[in-house]
């Protein structure tokens, strides 16, 4: 069996997914209200504006480790017959968690100012956050690593 890595990386549909995760992370960001959205808008907005097409070279950057790191709970679900999504869903803690792991090690090796205090200030509600995109994340392994 394929790993996840391997799976979302293959370059017939690397592009696609890599499309799919920017179109999962603005949708997340659009959805977030209160003053804590508003904080939430405002980093992305800052992070968008470092250069055009941040984002998306940041997560086809990200696109391997963050495959890797959820690759437990993706062989969990298909060894044991589940389907992917749901267990994903059922697991969103230790999927956060998995993900975050990443990014807080890229964002203390940044050499950029502006990214690190934008993900110090996030970084309190991020788990909070990332369970919350569990789902939409199921949905696009579901849709390309079924």
């Amino acid at each position: 069996m394929a790993s996840l890595t391997e799976t979302l990386t293959n370059e017939t549909r690397k592009a696609a997914v890599i499309d799919d995760c920017c179109s999962l992370i603005d949708a997340e960001v659009a959805d977030k209200s209160g003053i804590s959205g508003l904080a939430i808008k405002a980093g992305y907005s800052a992070v968008k504006g470092i250069k055009p097409g941040f984002i998306k070279h940041a997560v086809s950057d990200l696109l391997p480790e963050f495959a890797k790191a959820l690759d437990p709970l993706y062989q969990e679900a298909k060894t044991g017959g589940k389907p992917v999504g749901a267990h994903l869903q059922a697991n969103s803690g230790r999927a956060a968690d998995a993900l975050l792991s990443i990014t807080d090690g890229k964002v203390q090796h940044s050499k950029s100012g502006l990214i690190k205090g934008t993900y110090e200030k996030l970084r309190g509600s991020a788990k909070k956050n990332v369970e919350a995109a569990v789902p939409r994340l199921a949905r696009l392994i579901e849709k390309h690593a079924g």
